[in-house]
């Protein structure tokens, strides 16, 4: 069964290949959205290929820079969220982190745009704004103009470094409010296998 008191934000940056060279991920407490503790993984040696955010890759403000093997950081990855009973994966346009990271498949991804950028699950979404008939607003719903739209400083600008783009969706699911169980209308895909304990 899952643990619904805590849960994880994720992001990863590619390649120009279209393969992760880097992953941001932070655990959060699932009452309060408070982050408890957070890591970034360089994966090695794809991180050294060059993508269109490389120069985002080593920024300071960042405790620890992991850097193994793909095989590696997955493995570690996998472990500490077994350790701190992690099941569910946030992600801002989540089917992109999920099929970039299929070692990972086995937890619960559901997708923060899902509620951010629909007018019945984000408030502040202006009356202007044009919509989808599903509610979806039909352009402006990346990280940075929805952080702007709820509240975040008007000069914020998203940094494209993993470890920064995870704390900052972390930031968009703490202003949106909402508790885990809402989360279940963002789940996406199902799990391709069950997690062993």
């Amino acid at each position: 069964m899952e643990d619904k008191n805590r849960f994880a934000v994720i992001d990863t940056e590619t390649t120009w290949d279209d393969v992760v060279m880097s992953i941001g991920i932070v655990i959060a407490d699932a009452s309060t959205k408070e982050k408890i503790e957070a890591k970034y993984f360089l994966v090695d040696p794809e991180y050294t290929r060059g993508g269109m955010y490389s120069s985002a890759l080593k920024m300071p403000g960042i405790e620890e820079t992991n850097v193994d093997t793909r095989e590696n950081v997955l493995s570690r990855i996998d472990a500490w969220l077994k350790e701190k009973n992690v099941d569910r994966l946030l992600a801002y346009n989540a089917a992109f982190d999920r099929n970039h990271l299929p070692e990972l498949r086995a937890y619960t991804w559901c997708d923060i745009m899902r509620l951010a950028a629909y007018r019945q699950y984000n408030t502040k979404i202006p009356s202007e704004v044009e919509c989808c008939r599903t509610g979806k607003m039909k352009r402006g719903y990346g990280v940075e103009p929805i952080l702007r739209m709820l509240g975040e400083d008007k000069q914020y600008k998203e940094t494209h470094n993993a470890y920064f783009d995870a704390l900052d969706e972390l930031k968009i699911v703490q202003l949106l409010g909402y508790d885990m169980e809402t989360y279940d209308n963002a789940i996406i895909g199902p799990r391709t296998s069950t997690r062993s304990e």
